[in-house]
């Protein structure tokens, strides 16, 4: 997950390093790390802690380039040391690094063996050690031989302090952009495309063990075998605008509150006389009614999309769909094959999972519809279509708006498969896009009292332990607010469908182990009645979402939202689960943007 940013050019360095790293910062904030070259030497600084704390304390001289880094720790604890840049021992390698080295336990015995000695415990401080080994004057060639001893997917840059003006970067199966300007005064490395802001910059992206030699200007690449390449290159086009809070305290309030807008702006433009449009799908009619069935693949708010998704798709188009973590989807022998349609989720287009699922189940044969909110993001580059979400930049760690809109498009979706697969009537199809059309102002409904919500969340903020539960839809909904409530309030909160708590889980109910409860499904009102009097005889506080007033008598709160159909339902739901979660988290103090030990882009796996 961690944030790579490397540059040289005509610029100064250390300021465009620092401009990189405030735009990665959202893929790891466990620490922070600058080193450049200098008079023939290596000059660094770095530190634990968010980007703020690096600056309070960075003393560097003029660099001739620089290489920058944002860390989410996997190998060693969050500290000093283990921050990158990392040197080898004898200081002429500095290199920063995004992935996991899976072999560093044996060659870090090996190394020490030899001798060596390490001032962290990061298997990257192994890389740039093998690199110095290998070097013989020429930093290419070091880099590849390197390569050749690790197992494990990554991406890394390195400077030597005996080449000014020169980086080398290599990736294997790990998201690494480089860009020159077309003036040819300046190149940078980045973790994400969209940070090479300035002047228009020719792209190209590194994978399968290419290596790169970066120089001002010019990218020179090189295959596995250490043979030239030529790639070709794209002009992006990149949002230069930086994110805002705006009136709001933190970003999530705002981005919770940005959503009748993005719920909007996702269902525009759909649907012209009878027809649902999707231009951008690249999917032919007859393909859409030869396959067979889908795989959704996600991770964390995005598999919750993708159960609503699968759900959606069976009851109204008649679609047979599953879905699967995308984590676990790897290390499947999956029934799919060329009539099966690919739905990868991910709202940034780099989780190193998701993407790794998509290109297995490509190798069946398949073809994969990716719905994704970032341009130019590795999902978007290697799916055979892309449905964007139009969300706009989510900087909060914790995802609300790009859940509603993945949901939004999901309804579309769903629909144009049952037009074409005519498995609704066009009358019950119109009828239903009218309902749709109405979720921005639902969600609005709910936005409006947010005060009753926060007094609700003060009330509730006392407790450590938490369950969700809910049926039919309500039962992904109940998941996606009890993720919600466990990133960013560190308490325990835990989603399960209301009728398995007799299973099990009701046994550690008790007076302060309150349960919230997603009622707002009609055609299972009866069935979570009864759940809920199971629960409440033991003795738990009960919060009650729901459409209707007569569940007040057998809960101790009810927060209403406006009546829809169950399956718009999750909509208002998880407006409420939002700011419940938000308000919980801003009662206790917590750091609601930033997390700790979370990520926005999960880039490792």
């Amino acid at each position: 997950m961690c944030g790579i940013f490397g540059y040289v050019g005509d610029r100064d360095p250390l300021t465009v390093c620092l401009s990189g790293l405030m735009q990665l910062e959202y893929r790891g904030y466990d620490s922070t790390g600058i080193a450049g070259l200098s008079k023939g030497s290596i000059a660094f600084c770095k530190r634990a802690g968010k980007l703020s704390f690096l600056k309070e304390k960075l003393i560097l001289p003029h660099l001739d380039l620089a290489i920058a880094h944002t860390r989410w720790a996997t190998h060693g604890k969050v500290n000093d040391e283990n921050a990158h840049p990392h040197l080898d021992e004898s200081g002429s390698v500095a290199l920063i690094h995004n992935g996991i080295i899976e072999n560093y336990a044996e060659l870090r015995e090996e190394l020490l063996s030899q001798g060596t000695h390490f001032a962290s415990e990061t298997d990257s401080e192994i890389v740039a050690n093998l690199i110095a080994k290998s070097y013989r004057g020429n930093l290419v060639e070091a880099m590849h031989q390197a390569l050749a001893h690790l197992r494990g997917i990554f991406a890394f840059v390195a400077i030597h302090k005996d080449h000014p003006g020169e980086m080398v970067a290599a990736a294997r199966e790990c998201p690494l952009s480089i860009g020159y300007n077309e003036k040819k005064t300046e190149s940078m490395i980045s973790s994400d495309p969209n940070t090479f802001l300035g002047d228009k910059f020719h792209i190209l992206f590194l994978r399968g063990d290419e290596i790169a030699k970066v120089t001002r200007g010019k990218v020179e690449v090189f295959d596995a075998k250490l043979f030239p390449i030529h790639k070709k290159t794209e002009t992006l086009e990149i949002d230069v605008d930086p994110p805002s809070k705006g009136k709001f305290e933190h970003f999530m309030l705002k981005e919770i509150f940005e959503q009748p807008f993005t719920v909007q702006k996702a269902l525009l433009g759909r649907k012209e006389d009878s027809s649902l449009l999707f231009d951008e799908l690249k999917l032919d009619t007859n393909y859409l009614r030869r396959i067979k069935n889908g795989w959704i693949l996600g991770c964390g708010t995005s598999s919750h999309a993708g159960l609503l998704g699968s759900m959606l798709m069976e009851e109204l188009a008649r679609f047979p769909t599953t879905v699967e973590i995308a984590s676990e989807a790897r290390y499947r022998t999956p029934l799919i094959d060329v009539d099966t349609l690919i739905i990868p989720i991910s709202q940034s287009g780099e989780t190193a999972d998701t993407v790794a699922a998509m290109r297995e189940a490509k190798t069946y044969g398949c073809k994969a519809l990716a719905l994704c909110n970032v341009k130019n993001s590795t999902l978007t580059r290697e799916a055979d279509a892309v449905l964007f979400l139009k969300a706009g930049p989510e900087v909060s760690v914790c995802s609300t708006k790009a859940f509603t809109s993945q949901l939004t498009l999901l309804h579309l979706l769903t629909l144009h498969l049952a037009q074409i697969r005519q498995t609704m009537s066009p009358e019950k199809l119109e009828a239903y896009f009218q309902e749709l059309q109405k979720v921005p102002s639902l969600i609005q409904q709910v936005l409006d009292r947010a005060p009753e919500i926060e007094k609700l969340a003060q009330k509730y903020a006392q407790y450590d332990n938490f369950f969700f539960m809910g049926r039919r839809y309500m039962y992904p909904t109940c998941l996606e607010a009890a993720l919600k409530l466990k990133e960013i309030s560190y308490v325990n909160a835990n989603g399960y469908p209301a009728g398995e708590l007799k299973h099990g889980p009701i046994a550690l109910l008790h007076s302060r182990f309150p349960v919230i409860a997603f009622c707002t499904n009609e055609k299972t009102r009866e069935k979570i009645g009864s759940n809920l009097a199971e629960v409440k005889a033991r003795g738990a506080p009960v919060l009650a979402i729901s459409s209707h007033s007569d569940i007040s008598s057998v809960v101790d709160d009810t927060f209403l939202i406006p009546p829809t159909l169950d399956e718009l339902a999750p909509f208002p739901a998880t407006i409420f689960g939002q700011l419940f979660a938000y308000y919980i988290a801003k009662k206790r103090g917590c750091d609601i943007d930033q997390p700790r030990n979370l990520a926005k882009s999960v880039t490792v796996e």
